[in-house]
């Protein structure tokens, strides 16, 4: 009980001063595709992206006209901002991008990829192929994949992964870089701390959600260092890749229609986004992968209140005794 009254205050006081600038993005942006969903600033960047993102891996699932119509029903619903990464589908899901969003949306959209790379000479490779593959001069913003643990972590600089980003921002083949991960939020620690000193990295992908308290927590242990290097926080597992669901549909964790219980008979849908969204996050990324799942989304982001930190702390302690690895599946010590 202790445990968890502290991470409830710690809670309340890293959020209670971040509200104003997020309440500060309902603002009403256009663009020549139509209306963007409210934009929230990209960490110490000078770009406002969009509150909610499509993600990459999902996105390749689908093929031919279906990944069509899902990029172009994300872009009519106000989304400008696309994820994805080298090794979805083997480049699959950068090879969709470059055939049905790049050739019509770039000037209007943010694209960002990521590399699993373990060394210089891989990073320089993949670097090239996700250019290749989406049919862009430029990435928005390049991220270091996927790391493990701390010793990933020196591993891969080590190995002058680190190096080959700086350089291709400072070439202009990408404008931002970042990095994620998902397994152990002290490698997202060892992470910052190695790159204190040089500070070149702009943005922390991670796992946020309403049950991340319990077991390796990314909220406790690496938001509050996010926020005070004033990075872009990109949210992602937020509904836990689907096992938030009573059941599943599938083998990748999507949910049932999304209209249902998560966490059984505990929370919703837009509860469960809504306290996402309640953090001084920039972007949530949703791994939609059928038109109807990005539907929803999109009108629970156009109808965004903020949750106060009293609704946020009554969130959690419904959920908390339901806070598990085994939900959280892809966390690993």
């Amino acid at each position: 009980m202790q445990e968890r009254r502290d991470f409830l205050k710690q809670l309340a006081m890293l959020t209670g001063g971040m509200m104003l600038p997020i309440s500060g993005f309902a603002q009403t942006n256009k663009d020549k595709w139509g209306t963007l969903l409210p934009l929230r600033m990209l960490g110490k960047t000078d770009i406002k992206v969009t509150m909610l993102g499509l993600g990459g891996y999902h996105a390749g699932l689908n093929k031919g006209r279906d990944a069509q119509e899902l990029i172009e029903k994300a872009i009519e619903g106000g989304i400008r901002f696309f994820d994805t990464a080298e090794s979805y589908q083997n480049g699959g899901s950068e090879i969709i991008y470059g055939k049905y969003l790049v050739p019509k949306y770039r000037d209007e959209v943010f694209i960002m990829t990521k590399s699993t790379a373990k060394n210089a000479a891989t990073a320089k490779e993949h670097l090239d192929g996700s250019l290749q593959r989406m049919k862009c001069d430029y990435i928005d913003l390049w991220q270091v994949h996927s790391l493990r643990t701390p010793k990933d972590v020196d591993n891969r600089i080590e190995n002058e992964v680190l190096e080959v980003f700086e350089k291709a921002k400072a070439e202009g083949k990408v404008k931002h870089i970042g990095f994620t991960g998902h397994q152990n939020p002290f490698a997202h620690k060892q992470f910052l701390d190695r790159t204190y000193e040089n500070d070149i990295f702009e943005t922390v992908q991670m796992p946020i959600n309403i049950i991340d308290s319990h077991f390796h927590s990314f909220i406790k242990n690496v938001l509050p260092l996010a926020i005070k290097r004033n990075l872009g926080v990109l949210a992602m597992k937020t509904l836990s890749n689907g096992r938030f669901f009573e059941k599943v549909n599938n083998s990748d964790g999507q949910g049932v229609k999304s209209n249902g219980p998560l966490v059984p008979n505990y929370i919703s849908v837009k509860e469960a986004l809504y306290f996402v969204w309640s953090l001084p996050v920039s972007v949530l990324i949703t791994g939609a992968d059928k038109i109807e799942y990005l539907e929803e989304k999109i009108e629970l982001a156009r109808n965004f209140n903020i949750y106060s930190e009293t609704e946020r702390l009554e969130l959690l302690t419904r959920v908390y005794e339901k806070a598990s690895n085994e939900i959280e599946y892809y966390k690993k010590v």
